[in-house]
């Protein structure tokens, strides 16, 4: 590039790490570890991105406790995964790519039949999309959840993570405190905005107390979430601007949407309603085809769809670099991305389909992703996750969903 902006390709620094590209794999669901525990598959998964091409690869969703799962065989930040965690990062070291552990508890996206308790959320609160009550979660409990962000951070160190991806986006636990519509406490962690970003501050320090330097920490935050009266961007952008200002963080990567209403905010794109159908109990099928699009919601894709709400964000930052997300899938949307002022970019399903799309845009500047946003890759969410179009991942290796844990 000859206007001044950084080269995609080029290496970067992303605070104490040194990443070989400005390209990050985006943390999408996996579906590779059924027993909440590293499979060989798992590894291979990320393997694939390393190899690929990308900077950093991302590993998806990483529990900081067992109440704070989202989805069954989920990975929890604890000794028993270390050995397995270890694996994972040297597999991806030996590729040549970094890797980054994302690290979430659920709150309010938790099911009771899945954790065995009931979802935690800033007030009472029930869930539009599963109808599940969460009751309020008390004080000496949010501090106990900070601590855990730090233990899993430990945790992640001790595995050769790095870097450590904060979830502060799609009103989980951390997101719905930003959320006016769900929190309506009235003591220090409620009110204002400055009061209701709090507990993601908290967190922010809790974990770089933990970490110090040894790793990168990036947050992963909404500028909005598509629930009417929650998370919009005029106060997404005064949370990053006390994040920023804490200089706790490394790097924003900046989302959209919730997983607790109308999902296709974040997607964009074609609405899978007769393959989520499939997958519902048979009573719920009908159900789901009559108004599954319109409970999903429907919004059209478009390239960069997240970069005229996320550029609001870059004069505010002065101490954090910035991480474009949503539909980058060719070198072109990667310089658009420098040019505004990111000093990363994310993938997600771009590089779902097409794990070397990076090496391949290296060796072809006009080359584009094979990825249509079918967004059928949205329901294998239920098995093992991977693109319906590739079908190496489709039917080549259905046995590795019930693959036993990888062995230290």
């Amino acid at each position: 590039m000859t206007d001044g902006s950084p080269d995609p390709f080029a290496p970067a620094q992303l605070g104490p790490v040194r990443l070989r590209n400005r390209i990050i794999k985006a943390a999408t669901s996996e579906g590779r570890s059924p027993h909440g525990l590293v499979t060989d598959d798992l590894i291979d998964f990320h393997r694939s991105f390393a190899a690929g091409g990308v900077g950093m690869t991302t590993v998806a969703y990483c529990c900081v406790s067992p109440e704070g799962a989202s989805a069954p065989g989920q990975i929890v930040m604890n000794a028993e995964a270390l050995p397995g965690l270890r694996r994972l990062t040297d597999a991806v070291h030996e590729h040549g790519a970094a890797i980054s552990a994302q690290l979430g508890h659920a709150g309010v996206v938790a099911q009771k039949k899945l954790t065995g308790v009931t979802a935690v959320a800033p007030s009472r609160f029930v869930n539009p999309t599963s109808f599940a009550y969460c009751r309020e979660i008390r004080r000496d409990e949010i501090r106990a959840v900070i601590d855990q962000f730090g233990a899993a951070a430990q945790v992640a160190v001790d595995a050769g993570f790095d870097a450590v991806e904060l979830h502060f986006g799609h009103l989980y636990l951390p997101s719905s405190f930003l959320s006016p519509l769900i929190n309506r406490r009235r003591d220090e962690y409620g009110g204002d905005i400055d009061n209701r970003s709090r507990f993601v501050r908290e967190i922010a320090q809790r974990v770089r107390e933990v970490v110090g330097d040894r790793i990168a920490v990036i947050a992963k935050l909404d500028m909005d979430d598509g629930l009417p009266g929650s998370i919009w961007i005029d106060e997404a952008l005064r949370t990053a601007q006390l994040l920023d200002a804490d200089a706790t963080l490394d790097a924003l990567e900046l989302t959209q949407g919730s997983s607790v209403y109308k999902p296709m905010y974040l997607f964009r794109g074609d609405v899978p309603v007769r393959e989520f159908a499939k997958v519902m109990p048979p009573a719920l099928r009908p159900a789901v085809r009559l108004a599954g699009k319109r409970a999903m919601g429907s919004y059209p894709y478009e390239d960069l769809y997240m970069l005229s709400a996320a550029r609001q964000f870059v004069p505010l930052m002065h101490n954090t670099e910035l991480i474009l997300l949503g539909g980058i899938t060719n070198r072109d949307h990667l310089e658009t991305g420098m040019r505004e002022g990111f000093a990363f970019a994310a993938m997600g399903r771009a590089l779902l389909r097409e794990p070397d799309l990076v090496n391949r845009m290296l060796a072809d500047p006009g080359a584009r992703s094979r990825c249509n946003h079918n967004n059928k890759c949205m329901v294998t969410v239920f098995g093992r996750t991977h693109c319906v179009l590739d079908p190496d991942q489709r039917y080549g290796a259905a046995a590795a969903i019930t693959a036993a844990p990888a062995t230290s």
